[in-house]
């Protein structure tokens, strides 16, 4: 009896709503029999396998609250999984994801999704991604974006936004509409300037985080950065700044635009 199946079939004597499969070397849902009928499991660990499908069929649990599938070979996910209706937590890091299902943004109560570490950019996200209202915390670093799109604005409850590790030129000034943010990761980057409305932001607070390191900031940004993170968001409120802003970003249509990093060697390039 494989290792997996001995976990499913306790998980079923004992009615655990837990279920851990962690790196177990499975590679499809098939391995998991009558895992898709455990309708009383509320969460799946699956992280650190070699799955490289996802079963439309994840849909029936209906009562699926957290569900981690990180580090496999994800190509792309079902759409159906936007349709559990208590799933809270789903955790797609580190897999080969190069495109999201259309209607992916329709989860009712989704409040932690990670993406990071795939293949997606802004080309990809579907029309209704950012209309996740429950959303808290959104990663989507070391993935390949290069602009964030305006409507980001839209999830009004997010608190964590992670975007380090991308090939970001610029971040939409609707950002600094997310008043609820207390941590903004965008280190290692493209970006030259701030958008002037990300002062509006809480990222000063004793919880609060703000990550921006790594980036070819203008002269004046990486000058206040030196002195800390303060000294960046009170300076980007001066009007002088605002003017600085302005020019860069017409400046940016049609002058210098920082290198990419290569990023052929990424794991999630890999083709197994």
């Amino acid at each position: 009896m494989s290792k997996a199946k001995k976990v499913l079939d306790e998980a079923r004597e004992t009615q655990n709503r837990e279920i851990d499969l962690v790196d177990k070397g499975i590679s499809s849902f098939e391995e998991l029999p009558g895992l898709l009928n455990m309708t009383f499991v509320t969460r799946i660990t699956l992280s650190h396998n070699k799955l490289k499908v996802v079963p439309p069929g994840i849909a029936n649990l209906i009562n699926l609250e957290i569900f981690n599938i990180s580090n496999n070979h994800l190509e792309e996910l079902p759409l159906s999984l936007s349709s559990m209706p208590k799933l809270r937590i789903l955790n797609c890091s580190i897999n080969r994801l190069n495109t999201l299902p259309r209607g992916f943004g329709a989860f009712p109560v989704l409040e932690v999704l990670d993406l990071s570490y795939n293949n997606l950019n802004e080309k990809i996200l579907p029309g209704n991604f950012f209309m996740m209202d429950s959303l808290r915390a959104l990663y989507l670093g070391d993935n390949d974006f290069e602009f964030l799109p305006p409507e980001v604005k839209n999830l009004k409850n997010l608190q964590i936004l992670g975007l380090r590790d991308n090939d970001l030129l610029e971040l939409p000034r609707e950002i600094g509409e997310l008043t609820r943010i207390r941590e903004l990761h965008i280190q290692n980057n493209r970006l030259t300037v701030l958008p002037p409305e990300i002062a509006n932001l809480d990222l000063l607070g004793q919880k609060s985080v703000m990550k921006m390191e790594e980036n070819p900031w203008v002269t004046a940004i990486a000058e206040q950065y030196l002195v800390g993170i303060s000294h960046v968001l009170e300076y980007i409120k001066t009007e002088a700044y605002r003017i600085l802003y302005n020019r860069y970003i017409s400046a940016g249509k049609s002058g210098n635009v920082p290198p990419k990093v290569d990023k052929s060697k990424k794991a999630s390039r890999a083709r197994s």
